[in-house]
């Protein structure tokens, strides 16, 4: 039987990569999404399983997840938002909202997922999804910074309290070229110019960062643990000449 890999945020353009990946090597992605249609039509599509839920709703959160089954290799928490606001513009329930959808719902997904992780062979997997932000610091950040830093914590924090049965890792990408990053990379001239900020001059593309993300999933990462990884075109630790 295939190793069964739950993605959350399937529909999204690194949780459909990823999921492809998946497939190639002979693993069977679990597909779960909010949008049932757009689910529906990629489930269709890949050959895959899938339930719709929304990550902001525990309860249907831990049902769909319920529905991939007793054993599961692994799981990919690919949801995330990319709110830019100065800080003085920012209220209590937006930091809510995005802690929510970026921390809250890894760290419950994880919860839902924990007995199935735990009896996979070999153990389980779980890779978060990051940003750059979290650490790098830009003006407007605010709020996914601080979003995505809690998401760290519990990289941490999970991967000491799940091992050894379940390795818990982060991925950390720079500005990539999807739906979500839509309204900085549209056009052509602002993507150019966030392109020149990295090291390796270009924008990131869904298939970068789950690349990574289906490494640390596979049995070829089984001694990694507690880590988070960028896929940032060296923008996090590097600076380009000039």
């Amino acid at each position: 039987m295939a190793e069964r890999v739950v993605v959350l945020g399937a529909t999204g353009g690194v949780g459909k990569a990823l999921s492809r990946r998946l497939i190639a090597r002979g693993a069977e992605p679990f597909l779960i999404a909010r949008d049932a249609d757009r689910l529906a039509a990629l489930a269709r599509e890949i050959e895959a399983p899938f339930a719709p839920a929304d990550a902001t709703d525990p309860d249907a959160l831990a049902a769909a997840i319920g529905r991939a089954g007793p054993r599961l290799a692994g799981l990919a928490y690919c949801i995330g938002s990319i709110p830019l606001r100065p800080l003085k513009r920012l209220t209590a329930a937006d930091f809510a909202e995005a802690f929510r959808l970026n921390a809250t719902g890894a760290a419950l997904a994880v919860q839902a997922a924990q007995p199935a992780l735990a009896a996979a062979d070999g153990g389980g997997s779980v890779v978060l999804f990051s940003s750059i932000a979290a650490r790098a610091g830009f003006p407007s950040h605010a709020l996914i910074a601080a979003a995505k830093a809690a998401v760290e914590g519990l990289v941490v924090a999970l991967g000491a309290e799940l091992a050894p049965a379940i390795r818990v890792n982060a991925v950390a990408p720079s500005l990539m070229r999807t739906r979500m990053a839509a309204a900085m990379t549209e056009s052509a001239q602002m993507a150019e110019a966030i392109a020149r900020l990295h090291p390796l001059p270009r924008l990131g593309e869904p298939e970068d960062a789950a690349a990574l993300a289906d490494f640390l999933l596979s049995p070829q990462a089984g001694w990694i643990s507690g880590q988070v990884v960028g896929v940032d075109g060296g923008r996090g630790t590097l600076r380009v000449k000039g």
